[in-house]
């Protein structure tokens, strides 16, 4: 495991914001997403943990659903988590721009990188936890971890009605091609700028970085590091805590 606290510059500190209000509709009907359990535990705590995990980061804001903020204080409450990690749970928005605003609105003013991570990874390691925030800390506005493509990629007329054929227009080069992970980690300064100016065509916070014309970098994300979206996507994760669970002796 790294340690990326041993060559911290004086004075700057990092917080992580996980926005967890969302429904995650696509796991079918229930508690919110980062409420589902895996392995026995919410993964929104596995996700908190995984923020935590990291020397560097001091304080962990999870945004709760919308009413749900003291069902999470509870949560939290109930599972060991590190006593050198500050945490904080505010309400969220109507949506996940809106939550993450919110989230940056309630850091004190002390911290000077913010990671944004989604409460549906929730085994994201710590070494590329570390690996952003020494990117942010060695000079980059924006950082995401990010994959090479395993599968070739076809951009399409997407058809007018859903499951119909839609014709090829492109095969795009894989090698140019990244798949995008979390935490994304920032300059404070700079998300907030970004929250405060940009609005359309958001897809993540590294976007609303690249829309004020700054540049973002990619580091090596990690396998693990998958989003728990569909049913199947929990299957998989299970399999990698069996993993984890078996090769560290319990």
């Amino acid at each position: 495991m790294s340690d990326v606290s041993r060559s911290s510059p004086a004075g700057i500190r990092t917080a992580a914001v996980i926005p967890a209000a969302g429904r995650g509709v696509r796991l079918g009907p229930g508690a919110p997403k980062a409420l589902r359990a895996l392995n026995g535990t919410p993964m929104l705590i596995h996700a908190v943990h995984a923020m935590a995990a990291s020397r560097a980061v001091s304080l962990v804001v999870v945004v709760a659903p919308p009413g749900g903020a003291a069902e999470v204080k509870s949560l939290l409450d109930a599972h060991a988590l590190p006593e050198r990690t500050d945490f904080l749970v505010v309400p969220g928005g109507d949506s996940r721009q809106e939550s993450v605003k919110l989230g940056l609105d309630a850091l004190p003013p002390d911290y000077d990188i913010v990671l944004v991570h989604d409460a549906a990874r929730p085994l994201v390691p710590v070494d590329t936890v570390d690996a952003v925030i020494e990117a942010v800390r060695g000079g980059a506005v924006a950082v995401v971890p990010a994959l090479p493509l395993a599968d070739t990629v076809k951009q399409v007329e997407p058809a007018a009605t859903p499951g119909e054929p839609e014709p090829v227009v492109a095969t795009l080069e894989r090698a140019l091609l990244r798949a995008v992970q979390t935490p994304q980690g920032f300059d404070r300064a700079t998300l907030i700028r970004a929250h405060e100016t940009v609005t359309d065509n958001v897809t993540d916070d590294a976007s609303m970085v690249e829309q004020l014309g700054l540049t973002v970098v990619v580091v090596p994300g990690h396998e693990e590091a998958f989003k728990v979206t569909r049913p199947l996507d929990l299957v998989l994760a299970e399999a990698v805590l069996a993993r984890r669970r078996l090769n560290d002796g319990f």
